[in-house]
């Protein structure tokens, strides 16, 4: 490898991801270099030439060791008093059904599940409604709008669905300590 080993890229990898599979592919045969990579932390080596069913069924093996085959991650989000199922697609807030149409729904996931992270107008429309959109502001503004009346207690200091002036929107979790604070009033004029 160009610039770095690959002893040292695995040492490295399996520093910032202990849990994740490591196999390592390579020419280098020697028992030497088998031993010092699973002394860096691979899970499995493979030498060339090798058969594309062994290197399968490895991969396989270092899955099922790593959880990497575990149970797919529970399709409902929780965030203050309100829970978005994604499978059954249905909103819930204090327990109580939050009708959403089809597009309301499509816009509040995808921003829920980019908690805290500011979306541009731009990528919100041409991700929801399709790549030739982007340039429709006023749009966005009215679904949010009707979004903030649906989900907030006061939809004039929203808590949940956040303008980033200038910029777009941004879900917020308010049971969050770690969230970043709404602003004190919606400033939807500069969104």
């Amino acid at each position: 490898m160009p610039g770095m080993g690959g002893f040292e890229a695995c040492r490295r990898i399996r520093a910032a991801a202990p849990q994740a599979g490591i196999v390592m592919l390579t020419v280098r045969d020697s028992e030497d270099d088998k031993v010092l990579a699973l002394e860096a932390g691979a899970d499995d080596y493979v030498t060339k030439p090798f058969h594309l069913r062994e290197l399968v069924a490895r991969l396989r093996s270092v899955l099922r060791r790593t959880g990497g085959e575990g149970p797919p991650p529970s399709p409902v989000i929780r965030a203050g008093e309100l829970e978005l199922d994604l499978e059954r697609r249905s909103l819930r807030k204090a327990g109580k059904i939050i009708h959403l149409s089809p597009k309301e729904f499509e816009l509040f996931s995808f921003l829920m599940q980019h908690k805290d992270v500011p979306i541009t107008h731009a990528r919100i429309l041409r991700t929801i409604w399709g790549p030739e959109y982007g340039d429709e502001p006023d749009y966005l503004r009215s679904y949010a709008k009707t979004l903030r009346k649906k989900i907030e207690d006061d939809p004039a200091f929203p808590r949940y669905l956040l303008t980033e002036p200038w910029v777009g929107y941004r879900f917020r979790d308010p049971s969050d300590p770690d969230a970043v604070p709404a602003s004190d009033a919606d400033d939807s004029e500069n969104d």
